[in-house]
C-alpha cells in the first residue's frame, strides 16, 4: 500500500506503506521533512498534515485530545490532521497528504 505525500516544497513523493503503521512513522521512516517529536503519542502537532479533500470522509474523526494539539499550531486548517493518529490500512492505500509548514524540521526551516 502506499502514502501520497507532498512535501513544504512542492515535492511528490509515493511512500511504501505497512497496514498498521502510523501516517507519521512512514513518513519519517523514510526521510522526509516530519519533526515527529513526540513519537506518536499526540502530544506536540508536530506531524501536522493536510489530508487532500477526497480522503477526508475515509478517516475516523480526529479526537478531543487532537484537535486539542491541533489548535497549538498556526497554520490550521480543515483539513488538518496529526498524521500519527491516521493508522494505515488498506482502506487507505493511496492516501494524499501534504506536511504543513509547522511540521517542516527546524535545521531546514525557510
Amino acid at each position: 500500500m502506499q502514502i501520497i505525500v507532498t512535501d513544504q516544497n512542492g515535492t511528490v513523493h509515493e511512500l511504501e506503506a505497512l497496514e498498521g503503521w502510523r501516517v507519521m512513522e512512514v513518513i519519517r521512516d523514510w526521510g522526509l521533512n516530519i519533526k515527529a517529536e513526540c513519537g506518536g503519542s499526540c502530544a506536540c502537532a508536530t506531524c501536522h498534515v493536510y489530508v487532500d479533500e477526497a480522503w477526508e470522509d475515509r478517516l475516523n474523526p480526529p479526537t478531543d485530545e487532537e484537535e486539542d494539539m491541533l489548535d497549538t499550531v498556526a497554520d490550521v486548517k480543515e483539513n488538518s490532521r496529526l498524521s500519527c493518529q491516521i493508522l494505515m490500512s488498506d482502506d487507505l492505500d493511496g492516501l494524499k497528504v501534504t506536511l504543513a509548514e509547522s511540521a517542516r524540521q527546524d535545521e531546514e526551516a525557510a
